[in-house]
């Protein structure tokens, strides 16, 4: 007989029914979110749905083989250069992929991938409980392979809720269209695997040398990790971050049953070793051209670029939001089908680099790898749009081809070439003139002159003119390091570090130094009447259909000095040219200012000077510093200078420069034996991986001359190219880098 149901006492029922009406309640309220939300976006919703199944009932199977190529054009709209991503070279089918590489796949990124209909409904409600944990912001992905397939193909990596709802309805769209073994098909030949390798073939070749059919299974699942972070997981930056996730892999498949033990426990201890693929090296126009339309494209997609920081952790936390962002518009560019206008123009580069070989061919001690130790960077500015229009980034070598730009990735001390930046100009804004009269004298803890001699009273003009370290000091304790080192950040110099705020920035002692780039564009900005505009070869962008989407209000302009001040020192750069340490450098017939800049010890040489047409910037020196007996910013520095902008100038007008308000007549000042080139404060030669840190300079009582630091690092800027390792970038060794690597700056 059945047993009779117990009866529930009135308390139980009580809660019984409680929690039916707290369901009831539930329910309602989340039909009420529901009706309003349908209110609000409900039409957008069924057009994002239209839209979603009409972009997958158009595509085929040849729309996950297309690599749009985008293009770059020089200032005469003549092809420069071209980048695309290989997949279409390396498209592999189902049946030629391993099975491990879909089991270790699956296993890592989605194990309901043959269970699901394209969404993990689990995954995206557990991000919705993340969102509201984390009060709005997206912290979890809940993206299945087919979501990820339909982001990378038909939708950008934005991060909002639009994207989101789209990439949901083209997966389900996608998986009513297609197989599973086509979606994951699709999928592992257009997975990015970072170094531009796009699917699993792209990258077995290119890491290996081998095609994927040959892989053992500790390789394939080592490639495996690089696609959820290419960044984290860069094998050529970070292996041992690879080696982690691969073996993560492996436990995840050994868990899922898809491995024996003797298969994870030889393919955990596998030895991976790369065989990188070499890949023809992009020139100097071409990679500042990249890390150009790089920056752009991550510009136009709201990314916020800082030069100061209030902490070391807020700097590494903006440096990795900057590589991520780096990385995805670097991919972008690979297969966008971008049209890329730049100002650069290919006679000023090809004489640009003439100038610079022929000024260094008496230096030929080369590295063991075949790369010239002694080195030089360049970088010009078109004065009336502040565009790049050549730069070079070391000597050409026909046998290696070329390796780190220094023009923009290398950061070297500019010696006295820096005054007129920080000091000078800003302190004709707060009332000096040319002609104020300043003390040349020998204190007991500031620098020393070149030459040991000390004049007394002089005016302003006649401190630049012979580059008197001492006037410069001083003037810069009064002014203040953070008054004169903001007018450096406000023309966004990227290296501008905590240790640099001390007396002696005046005379170019920073901790990590400056490029071309900056100093050109810096000194272009004087010329500018004080107007800054951002460094960079890129005029517009469009894209695959001529439709433009970066153009010249996508750049910054800004105003740095006040008009007047700014033509002041022009006016005393002027006597640089005319009677100082760039006497012998002085252009025929053509008006021009500049100044000259070397460090202690004679291992970085400057020259940066411009005509009312063109700004050129000049570095000289040892990728590991040296100490070179000649080297002077007037020697090498110099005469790369005169002979390139001679050159550029041949079929121009003189053209004044314009005159300051209440501009003086020159009183003849004390006669003195011109010294060829000052000796500057330098912090550091010889660089290592991780820079040791830096105290700030001691003047010895004795001497007042400045000693070095042989920890210093002369890096590549991070922001401009992440994914070149320190060491490599510093020391300009002619690694084995990828065309990735060389698409640049991370930061």
């Amino acid at each position: 007989m059945a047993k009779e149901k117990k009866a529930l006492s009135p308390m139980r029922r009580r809660v019984r029914m409680v929690f039916r009406l707290i369901f009831l309640l539930f329910l309602l309220t989340i039909i009420l979110v529901g009706a309003v939300f349908f209110k609000v976006y409900g039409k957008e919703m069924i057009a994002w749905y239209e839209e979603a199944n009409q972009i997958v009932a158009e595509s085929s199977e040849g729309t996950f083989k297309q690599s749009l190529t985008s293009i770059v054009y020089d200032d005469k709209g003549e092809v420069l250069t071209t980048v695309k991503g290989d997949k279409d070279v390396y498209y592999v089918n189902i049946e030629q992929i391993p099975e491990s590489v879909k089991a270790a796949m699956v296993s890592i990124e989605d194990k309901k991938f043959y269970r699901h209909n394209g969404i993990d409904m689990k995954a995206i409600l557990r991000a919705v409980k993340a969102l509201i944990v984390h009060h709005g912001g997206i912290t979890q992905g809940a993206s299945t392979i087919t979501q990820q397939l339909s982001r990378n193909i038909f939708l950008s990596t934005e991060v909002s809720y639009e994207r989101k709802i789209k990439e949901i309805f083209i997966s389900l769209a996608l998986e009513k269209r297609y197989t599973k073994d086509q979606i994951l098909e699709f999928y592992l030949n257009n997975i990015y695997f970072g170094n531009g390798y796009y699917g699993i073939e792209a990258a077995s070749q290119g890491y290996f040398s081998k095609s994927v059919t040959e892989l053992t299974l500790g390789e394939i699942t080592f490639l495996c990790a690089i696609p959820n972070n290419p960044t984290l997981y860069d094998p050529m930056v970070s292996p041992e971050n690879t080696v982690k996730r691969k073996d993560r892999i492996l436990k995840q498949m050994y868990e899922d049953g898809k491995l024996t033990d003797n298969q994870y426990e030889n393919a955990l201890a596998e030895d991976i070793t790369l065989n990188v693929k070499q890949k023809k090296k992009q020139n100097y126009l071409e990679t500042y051209a990249y890390n150009c339309a790089i920056r752009a494209i991550m510009k136009q997609r709201g990314f916020e670029f800082r030069y100061s920081y209030y902490s070391v952790e807020d700097e590494e936390a903006y440096d990795e939001s900057y590589n991520e962002m780096y990385k995805e518009c670097q991919q972008a560019l690979y297969t966008g089908g971008y049209r890329i206008y730049t100002s650069l123009n290919l006679k000023k580069q090809k004489q640009l680099q003439k100038s610079v070989d022929e000024a260094l061919k008496d230096f030929d001690e080369k590295e063991e790898d075949g790369t010239y130790k002694m080195q030089g960077a360049a970088t010009c500015i078109d004065n009336e749009t502040g565009k790049v229009v050549a730069i070079v980034g070391g000597r050409s070598q026909k046998n290696d081809g070329y390796t780190l730009n220094r023009a923009y990735q290398s950061f070297r001390q500019p010696g006295s070439s820096i005054k007129p930046l920080i000091v000078y100009t800003p302190v004709f804004e707060r009332g000096m003139t040319p002609s104020s009269i300043v003390d040349d004298v020998k204190t007991k803890d500031g620098p020393k002159n070149s030459n040991g001699s000390y004049e007394g009273k002089i005016n302003i003009r006649r401190a630049v003119a012979s580059s008197k370290n001492t006037v410069a000091w001083s003037l810069f304790e009064d002014l203040t390091p953070q008054i004169g080192l903001n007018y450096l950040l406000e023309m966004n110099f990227t290296k501008i570090e905590t240790r640099d705020y001390t007396p002696s920035a005046a005379l170019g002692g920073f901790t990590t130094g400056v490029s071309t780039v900056e100093m050109a564009s810096a000194y272009a900005t004087i010329e500018n009447d004080g107007v800054y505009r951002e460094a960079t070869c890129i005029q517009k962008i469009t894209d695959a259909g001529g439709n433009e989407i970066i153009g010249a209000a996508s750049f910054d302009e800004r105003k740095v000095y006040e008009d007047n001040a700014a033509r002041m020192s022009i006016s005393v750069m002027e006597s640089v040219m005319k009677e100082g340490t760039g006497a012998s450098l002085k252009l025929d017939d053509m008006s021009c200012a500049g100044k000259t800049g070397t460090t202690n010890d004679k291992k970085d040489g400057w020259f940066v000077g411009f005509t009312p047409y063109y700004t050129t910037s000049v570095w000289v020196g040892y990728d590991k510093p040296k100490s070179v007996d000649d080297l002077t910013g007037a020697s090498y520095p110099g005469s790369i200078w005169k002979n390139f902008m001679e050159t550029i100038h041949e079929e121009l007008e003189n053209v004044e420069f314009p005159k300051y308000e209440g501009e003086e007549i020159k009183i003849p000042q004390k006669e003195e034996k011109k010294e060829e080139e000052e000796i500057e404060l330098e912090i550091s030669p010889e660089p290592i991986e991780t820079p040791e840190p830096i105290e700030t300079p001691e003047v010895p009582e004795d001497e007042n001359d400045y000693g070095e630091d042989p920890n210093q690092d002369y890096g590549e800027d991070p922001n401009a190219d992440p994914g070149i390792p320190a060491d490599e970038g510093d020391t300009g060794d002619n690694a084995d880098w990828t065309e990735d690597d060389m698409i640049s700056d991370t930061p």
